[in-house]
């Protein structure tokens, strides 16, 4: 049985998770600010642009649950090491897409294949790191949710300002080439979940994780916790421009400044994780993410530094209860059914994900002008999903088990 990792391997480990998830959330995040781009381009509706947006987050929840009959079958690297360059490529041929058609299709694949990227990652985390640490590790992990919003979407709205709507694509599909080349070097071997003694069969282990109450507890807060934010921020953009009066030229600000605010913020949101307890946290979090949230939706007639202001709230808020949040979910399972459990709870965030935009696309209509209507019931609508999250979540049963040898 191999060592523990030593402080300096277990910080360059979770740079190079942050830096997997950091391109995996870009890819993903891209879409929504160039959502007027796509509706003018293809001439679509506010329905099939959900769709596109849906078209990944739904595919990642059809990975993941596939990924459940095998994650834990395989080395967590070597597992990593084949999905993560399959996704390289199939974002690289979403910036080949010549139509609406075809870029949904790349979208599909792109899912498919990095569905189970977050899942991974945050599996390693909870495999390495010890449980009073977890939060503050988790929460380096969880900057590359800032990190894409302070560098990522602003140079991916330059490129696709001064090029074209493909290179966003081409420079994070560059980027994963590139990452793929950096874990192969680094990462252990990740496999002592392999030789455990009480390791069972495939569809026993899913079994085991959905016959267990607490689990399927933790998998409707995770569930919630990602519906709340995604019934507003895939329109976010189209408002802030149709309705607000922001301008294209100012977009790029308002990732920039809420990215700052959440990657300063991350490492205060970890240490209050894990001194206060995780429940705790994320429930305050929870029910401070309404006002935000509300605020977004009738943020018409404002100006420019109010808008920035709440937008920099929210990203503060959301991406502050995920700290907690995934701290407290991927504590809730046994170590030798993690994989199962983080692999059927990344399928369960990514449905949810997607259906908070499907359903937000059916019900934000738009006027002769333009102008996004009803966003607010959607925003109300992801009110109550935050608020039901945090009661859920003091209901849930943690466990603070062994660390994995790695």
């Amino acid at each position: 049985m191999t060592p523990h990792l030593t402080p300096s391997r277990e910080r360059w480990l979770l740079f190079t998770l942050a830096g997997i998830q950091f391109t995996h959330i870009l890819d993903f995040m891209i879409m929504m600010p160039l959502g007027p781009q796509f509706t003018a381009l293809f001439g679509i509706s506010n329905a099939q642009f959900g769709l596109l947006v849906s078209a990944y987050t739904l595919s990642a929840g059809l990975s993941g649950l596939m990924a459940a009959t095998y994650i834990d079958r395989f080395s967590r690297k070597r597992l990593l090491l084949t999905m993560y360059p399959l996704f390289g490529l199939a974002t690289l041929a979403c910036g080949l897409a010549p139509d609406y058609a075809s870029l949904m299709v790349a979208r599909v694949a792109a899912g498919l294949f990095g569905g189970i990227l977050s899942a991974l990652s945050q599996t390693i985390v909870a495999d390495v790191v010890p449980f009073e640490r977890r939060g503050r590790a988790m929460s380096v992990v969880m900057t590359s949710f800032s990190v894409s919003t302070v560098a990522g979407v602003p140079a991916s709205l330059f490129l696709a300002a001064h090029l074209s709507w493909h290179a966003p694509f081409f420079g994070i599909a560059l980027l994963v080439g590139l990452l793929s080349f950096g874990a192969w070097q680094s990462l252990p071997r990740l496999d002592e979940h392999l030789h455990h003694p009480e390791r069972t069969g495939v569809w026993r282990s899913i079994g085991q994780v959905l016959a267990e109450p607490n689990h399927l507890k933790a998998f409707c807060v995770s569930g919630l916790m990602m519906f709340a934010g995604f019934t507003v921020i895939p329109y976010i953009t189209i408002y802030l421009q149709s309705n607000a009066g922001m301008k294209a030229s100012e977009v790029p600000w308002m990732y920039l400044l809420g990215g700052v605010a959440t990657l300063v913020s991350a490492r205060y949101f970890g240490l209050l994780t894990d001194r206060l307890g995780k429940v705790l946290v994320f429930q305050r979090l929870a029910v401070a993410l309404g006002l935000p949230l509300m605020a977004t939706t009738l943020s018409q007639g404002l100006p420019l530094w109010c808008l920035l202001l709440i937008s920099m709230s929210l990203f503060t808020v959301m991406s502050g209860r995920m700290i907690p949040g995934m701290a407290m979910i991927s504590s809730a399972v046994e170590p030798r059914l993690r994989g199962t459990f983080m692999t059927l709870n990344s399928a369960v965030q990514s449905a949810s994900m997607g259906s908070a935009a499907l359903v937000a696309g059916l019900i934000v209509g738009r006027n002769e002008q333009g102008q996004l209507t009803l966003y607010w019931v959607a925003g109300l609508l992801g009110v109550g999903a935050s608020l039901l999250s945090a009661w859920l979540a003091g209901r849930l049963r943690l466990q603070s088990g062994p660390t994995v040898r790695v």
